[in-house]
């Protein structure tokens, strides 16, 4: 398994109706975790790399009707909140 996470702004706040269907999202074999950060208005999403890619974690996103604006690069991110990179295997 690789975890990955990605990060996204969103524009407009989410409807009820759209966090119902982000609900859903959240059931998707492979996404493990979601965090909102209404301040920043950021979406984290994290997930396994071996099961699902980044535009598909977008367009899920995007069909569950969050407004993405951007994703945001991991060098815009805050230090303590920066995804670490996976550590590969050493062949010995």
């Amino acid at each position: 398994m690789t975890q990955l996470d990605v990060v996204y702004r969103y524009g407009a706040p989410p409807a009820e109706r759209t966090m119902l269907a982000l609900a859903k999202v959240r059931d998707v074999y492979g996404v493990r975790r979601m965090e909102f950060n209404e301040a920043e208005k950021t979406v984290r999403v994290e997930y396994d790399a071996s099961r699902l890619s980044g535009p598909v974690i977008h367009q899920l996103l995007r069909r569950a009707g969050l407004d993405i604006v951007e994703t945001v690069p991991p060098t815009l991110l805050p230090p303590d909140t920066a995804p670490v990179e996976p550590v590969k295997a050493s062949v010995a």
